[in-house]
């Protein structure tokens, strides 16, 4: 089943900084990507858990994808990822074929993935080091990338000795100091309770300011999706059911909104639930 997306009418994340947020990031935007599957079946060869995808994902958006467990969520970000290489159709990355996985395209999963003997400080160096960057300069980056997350003051912790929902602050200030260009979430907050889950999807916004990075964010939760996105996909046994705009993207304000009442009705109907 395929389709198309629509085109944007939503401001991504980022698109207007007024100076303060420009001043206030630790190295210069970078320019979000775009990412394009057309006629894409994704999946295990013999088992497609997606068939005939066609989807435009815009520099700098963030699209929310939702569907039924099992239905290829997952599989659609490791493909997006480079992990996973299509079964048929064509995968692309502002228009040259995706065929690896890349620093441009970060990977940021439900577990913390962060290295139990690194301290907090060490695992968002990674990335930096990995690219090379000069000591000093990739401490210095990560000291304000944990500033942003609100850990400034723990840089020396081992992981285990914070909480899961600071460990996964530290994984997203790991995701973004290497300034990819477009962050692929799987499920980032599935495991947190209600209050510290709220409280990350606004520091996800804030500190996506002024990146410019495309983000893929993969939820059960339709709420979570019709908070964060620009554009919720639908997925659906087999393939992509609908993409579509969401009113007033990142306003907590909009819950009871009319538009989003209405959207969130068809997201819920078309998910059969």
């Amino acid at each position: 089943m395929s389709t198309s997306s629509e085109t944007i009418s939503n401001t991504p994340p980022g698109a207007a900084r007024d100076s303060s947020s420009e001043a206030a990031a630790p190295a210069a935007p970078v320019r979000g990507t775009r990412l394009t599957l057309a006629g894409a079946s994704l999946g295990r060869p013999g088992a497609p858990a997606l068939d005939e995808v066609g989807l435009d994902i815009a520099p700098g958006e963030i699209l929310t994808v939702v569907g039924p467990s099992g239905c290829g969520k997952s599989t659609l970000l490791r493909t997006l990822a480079g992990l996973l290489s299509p079964l048929a159709g064509e995968i692309t990355q502002d228009g040259k074929p995706l065929t690896g996985p890349s620093a441009d395209r970060a990977l940021v999963f439900q577990e913390d993935a962060l290295l139990p003997w690194r301290t907090l400080r060490a695992n968002v160096e990674l990335p930096l080091a990995i690219r090379g960057v000069p000591r000093a300069e990739r401490r210095k980056q990560a000291q304000t990338w944990l500033e942003r997350v609100g850990l400034g003051s723990q840089e020396r912790q081992l992981p285990h000795r914070v909480s899961g929902g600071q460990r996964q602050r530290v994984q997203l200030a790991r995701a973004l100091a290497g300034r990819p260009r477009a962050v692929l979430m799987d499920e980032p907050f599935g495991a947190l309770d209600a209050q510290t889950r709220a409280g990350m999807q606004d520091l996800l916004v804030e500190v996506l300011q002024g990146t410019g990075a495309t983000v893929v964010f993969v939820t059960h939760d339709v709420d979570e999706a019709l908070f964060l996105g620009d554009r919720v996909a639908l997925l659906g046994a087999g393939g992509l059911l609908a993409v579509r705009d969401i009113p007033r993207p990142r306003e907590r304000g909009a819950h009871d909104d009319p538009a989003r009442v209405a959207l969130r009705r068809d997201v819920l109907t078309s998910l059969g639930t």
